[in-house]
């Protein structure tokens, strides 16, 4: 994870469903593609921090949105170092084939919305800024590249998310 160098990081979520299960052939060339668009992921400018499956390398294993859903989670310093790491970069071609793997999505499968950096989302936190957006549409609490809010924009909706987080992690732990 970077030093934080900015009061609000870009978090971002996306889900895919599967086409076959993870381990199917036709899956295969998808998978090929996890680790280095993951070390693209990792060496990008304004990368904060991903996901990760505990003694893995990516998170394809969670499945906490369904058995055949996969679960992207990343943080950034900001909205523009996100959108060229996925669309100026090796990222790119994985775009251009998820048909090749995934289900069209019919309703929102993307978020994203601002934490106070140092703050780490957790794939609870994820999922409810997803449905969020797909029962309020964009707001500054989630939204999408093309429906944006600024971290100034979001800041109260940002700390309110990070202080309930905290305080139910801290709930959890007693």
């Amino acid at each position: 994870m970077t030093t934080p160098t900015h009061a609000f990081h870009l978090a971002q979520v996306n889900v895919a469903t599967l086409l076959h299960p993870i381990d199917d052939p036709r899956i295969a060339p998808f998978v090929e593609l996890l680790d280095p668009v993951n070390s693209a992921a990792d060496g990008a400018p304004g990368f904060v921090w991903r996901l990760v499956e505990e003694g893995e390398a990516d998170a394809t294993g969670l499945r906490p949105a369904g058995e055949d859903v996969i679960v992207n989670l990343s943080v950034w310093e900001n909205q523009e170092v996100l959108w060229d790491f996925a669309y100026r970069s090796g990222h790119l071609e994985v775009m251009r084939r998820r048909r090749e793997w995934f289900e069209r999505h019919v309703e929102a499968h993307m978020a994203l919305w601002w934490v106070p950096a140092g703050h780490l989302p957790t794939v609870g936190e994820a999922l409810e800024r997803l449905s969020d957006l797909r029962a309020h549409g964009p707001s500054p609490r989630a939204f999408t590249f093309a429906s944006s809010y600024t971290a100034a924009e979001a800041a109260p909706h940002a700390a309110c998310a990070a202080d309930a987080v905290d305080a139910a992690e801290a709930a959890a732990a007693v």
